[in-house]
């Protein structure tokens, strides 16, 4: 008889077997063969730093007493992946703490620890912003998969927000897009040979669920008078640092930001923003959103979409998935068991129901891969990757002889046949 132990083994799979039991791949580096063009890994080494950080005269929201607002040192701790030096040895393993906030468990990818970084050019900036909670691993995939390809990604832990730590969600609302300044500007004033290569004058931003929150705000989304006034909210009405047309709004905004990408934005569901708020944004955007999505909801999010007039932006739709589409790694083989502490099993906060996160990671991978590309780099052959028809389902393919596309030809670009099932990609240019 196979015991419980054994079927996950069997299930997640086994990478070795040592005296302390048994230890899992875990592997956020995978590319399936049906991933599409540009999921793929890049040409450069990766390496990859942990550093910490902190900002200077932060409001302390959880010791808020009354009237008094005390401020103090916010410590953030950030994962940087690079481009190395020729000839880094790919063997990357990290050790991350799992959803139940007590549980360590590693994680396997191809970024080399400490590697010396490239040398002779620099390369974008793009901040990774994880949910309520989270933590700097979730989204190392494209952390990973995107410094491969010459960017300087830089994963935040937000501090009260991680799966250690997560406290009142009131400092979640206040400081995340606080973070994610805070960290371009940390990064821009680097030294030393990884500073080097930063080419913070090109930044992108990408937030997943609370994060996407933090990067629309960020990007020019400035909250409503009503979202300041809640009483589950940030206390004190210290939100209305982020109103819709302050003066404190309007110095969070950032001319190095070129681009941001919202998976799955948590807010508009809430009222954080209305039409004149999100008339706002001044940085291009995609978003990445599961039709299904009951947490961030997917009406609120395509009211985003509708109503960021001032931009041109992307809506990428996985039909059938919920608030898990796209943005957390594949479950790490421990988080399949039940949880006594979470009352389920931490593998709901990371899979799908409906979709495989490895494909899903993938296809991210690919739109992220040509958004930043165009919008950071230039990269004008880039464009032709997101001029697709709405509609996967709706894609002709026709192909000669040689395997060359036809004039008829309208399958999405990048996906070979049959492997675009399921997703929406929608346009609108600024004004529409």
């Amino acid at each position: 008889m196979t015991s419980p132990k054994s079927a996950l083994i069997a299930a997640a799979g086994m990478a070795t077997l040592g005296a302390t039991g048994t230890a899992f791949a875990n592997p956020i580096n995978q590319i399936r063969p049906d991933a599409p063009a540009l999921a793929a890994y890049g040409d450069y080494p990766v390496g990859v730093q942990t550093m910490s950080m902190a900002i200077p005269d932060s409001v302390d929201v959880l010791n808020i007493d009354g009237a008094d607002v005390p401020r103090y040192q916010r410590p953030l701790v950030l994962e940087v992946w690079y481009p190395a030096a020729i000839g880094t040895v790919q063997n990357g393993t990290y050790h991350a703490m799992l959803r139940d906030g007590e549980t360590q468990v590693a994680l396997t990818g191809s970024a080399a620890r400490d590697a010396t970084p490239a040398e002779g050019e620099t390369f974008p900036l793009i901040v990774i912003s994880h949910g309520y909670p989270g933590n700097r691993y979730l989204m190392s995939h494209l952390g990973e998969n995107l410094a491969s390809k010459g960017y300087i990604t830089v994963s935040i832990d937000h501090t009260d927000s991680t799966y250690s730590d997560q406290a009142a969600f009131g400092s979640t609302l206040l400081n995340r897009p606080l973070d994610q300044a805070a960290v371009v500007d940390y990064m821009a004033a680097m030294d030393g040979p990884l500073g080097a290569i930063v080419d913070a004058n090109n930044t992108g931003v990408i937030g997943y669920s609370m994060g996407g929150y933090g990067a629309l705000i960020f990007g020019g989304a400035g909250v409503t008078q009503a979202s300041t006034e809640l009483t589950w909210g940030t206390p004190n009405g210290l939100l209305a640092q982020h109103l819709a047309g302050s003066d404190t709004h309007e110095a969070l905004m950032d001319t190095r930001v070129k681009a941001i990408i919202a998976i799955g934005p948590w807010g508009n569901n809430a009222g954080f923003w209305d039409a004149d708020g999100l008339s706002g944004l001044r940085v291009p955007l995609m978003m990445m959103a599961g039709s299904d999505d009951d947490v961030s909801v997917y009406g609120a999010m395509r009211g985003v979409f509708d109503s960021a007039v001032g931009i041109d932006r992307h809506l990428l739709t996985f039909e059938y998935a919920n608030h898990n589409a796209a943005a957390p790694m594949p479950a790490p083989a421990e988080a399949w068991a039940p949880s006594e502490t979470l009352g389920f099993s931490a593998f709901e906060h990371y899979a799908d129901p409906v979709w495989d996160t490895v494909r899903m990671n993938n296809i991210a991978q690919h739109f992220a891969s040509a958004f930043m590309n165009k919008h950071l780099k230039g990269d004008t052959e880039a464009s032709s990757f997101m001029e697709l028809v709405p509609k996967s389902a709706d894609g002709i393919v026709d192909l000669d002889d040689d395997d060359k596309p036809t004039d008829i030809h309208t399958y999405w670009k990048g996906f070979s046949p049959r492997t675009a099932k399921g997703l929406q990609f929608e346009t609108k240019a600024a004004g529409e």
